[in-house]
């Protein structure tokens, strides 16, 4: 049986980064990484993609290119964990045991819990999703050949997702491109969101529902997706209604349909029909952390159960977390990674000298929202969606910089200091 001083679950953005800054902090480590995958993915240029502005081949390196050559790559899956034996399952049998574990696998995406959706997807019935790598250029297919006859749909989940503004940044993408090919009208342009808000914190809001007016977008909050009906062209929608009344007349205007009501009457099932429409699907943490001892407990989407500022793990002081499946309640961007990263390291040192860390992560996570071609805003902010930004002017506000910094600088960041550990 294999045993390593650190072992990391995970080989993505958070995996390879903290394997780079503890090598950084002690040469004499034995570190090993547990992940499968044959490719590593830049997955926050497929939003560009997606409109169009981004080449995809970018996006994609061999795995082998980017994993730390003083690192020792376990090719397997993790499928499950001993915390009380120290030890690992993977998917080819073995078992690996550990004085320190970091578990950062990323997030679970769940195709399959939405009826349909996967294989409007994959039979190119209207609908395509930037959360894959090879689905992110269908969607400029969609885009650029939308006749505008139909609706256009954009949808987000009622669970936390990677890159929260995803479902909204694409759409505003595509409403940049209608109105510049003649294409936008009143109803050409729909979110459905699961969530009741455009954005958490007031100060960004403010400037998206301005953009929404911009495009004359609806929005339509309350709205979870669960069906697609490919063949068809229609969305189904579960909502609350409070009036009836007033609910099934704005459906009518709409040409949508009730599809189903719960038995209560409270809950009903919304047909919409589209043109196109661009989905995201429910996500959670994977399902061999939660069907672990490390997840929160009774928490039905699994998250690792960790300290939301020292990203220890709450029950098992050996055991850390970070990246979208852990359970603190910051927003699940590439960003907050590159800041607890550091929190995770000082600490996890730290508890190996028998010390306590003094590392503490505040909940910073940043989402670059693209409002339009050559248009995005900035938006930083804390556990208590207040604002930490970074430049010296309203980072509020529509700038053209801050395009260029998602296009061009963030990428080479990413692939040449982020992933080495030097930023």
């Amino acid at each position: 049986m294999r045993h390593h001083q650190v072992l990391i679950i995970g080989g993505g953005n958070a995996g390879i980064s903290i394997a780079s800054q503890l090598y950084r902090k002690n040469r004499n480590l034995d570190i090993a990484i547990v992940d499968p995958a044959d490719k590593h993915y830049y997955q926050p240029a497929w939003t560009l993609v997606g409109g169009g502005a981004f080449d995809v081949a970018k996006t994609v390196r061999r795995q082998q290119e980017v994993m730390p050559s003083h690192v020792k790559w376990i090719q397997a899956g993790c499928t499950g964990f001993l915390p009380d034996e120290n030890k690992v399952t993977l998917s080819d049998g073995d078992q690996v045991t550990y004085d320190q574990l970091v578990v950062c696998p990323g997030i679970q995406l769940n195709w399959d819990n939405v009826k349909g959706l996967r294989s409007a997807i994959e039979n190119r019935q209207g609908v395509s999703s930037n959360y894959r790598f090879e689905w992110a250029p269908q969607t400029w297919d969609l885009i650029k050949n939308f006749s505008g006859k139909g609706k256009a749909l954009f949808t987000a989940p009622n669970t936390p997702i990677k890159c929260g503004g995803a479902p909204q940044k694409i759409m505003y993408l595509a409403a940049d491109y209608f109105r510049k090919n003649g294409l936008l009208k009143h109803d050409s342009v729909h979110f459905y969101s699961g969530g009741t808000v455009i954005f958490g914190v007031p100060e960004f809001a403010k400037t998206l529902n301005e953009v929404i007016k911009r495009y004359d977008i609806e929005t339509h909050f309350g709205h979870n997706l669960i069906e697609v009906r490919g063949q068809e062209k229609i969305a189904v929608f579960e909502t609350e209604v409070f009036d009836h009344h007033a609910h099934q007349a704005k459906l009518e205007r709409m040409g949508c349909v009730v599809v189903d009501t719960s038995h209560d009457g409270r809950m009903v099932q919304v047909g919409v029909p589209f043109e196109i429409m661009h989905a995201t699907p429910p996500q959670s943490a994977p399902d061999f952390i939660r069907d672990s001892p490390l997840s929160v407990p009774g928490n039905a989407l699994g998250w690792l159960d960790i300290n939301k500022h020292t990203l220890q793990h709450n029950r098992y002081a050996n055991i850390w977390g970070a990246g979208d499946a852990t359970s603190t309640p910051n927003a699940k961007t590439g960003a907050a990674i590159r800041k607890q990263a550091p929190v995770l390291v000082e600490n996890l040192l730290a508890t190996m000298e028998s010390k306590q860390g003094k590392g503490h992560y505040t909940g910073y996570g940043s989402c670059p929202l693209v409002t339009g071609y050559h248009k995005l805003v900035l938006a930083e902010f804390d556990y208590d969606n207040k604002p930490m930004t970074s430049f010296p002017f309203d980072q509020t506000r529509e700038r053209y910089s801050m395009w260029l910094l998602k296009k061009n600088l963030l990428p080479y960041l990413y692939w040449n200091k982020i992933l080495k550990g030097t930023a």
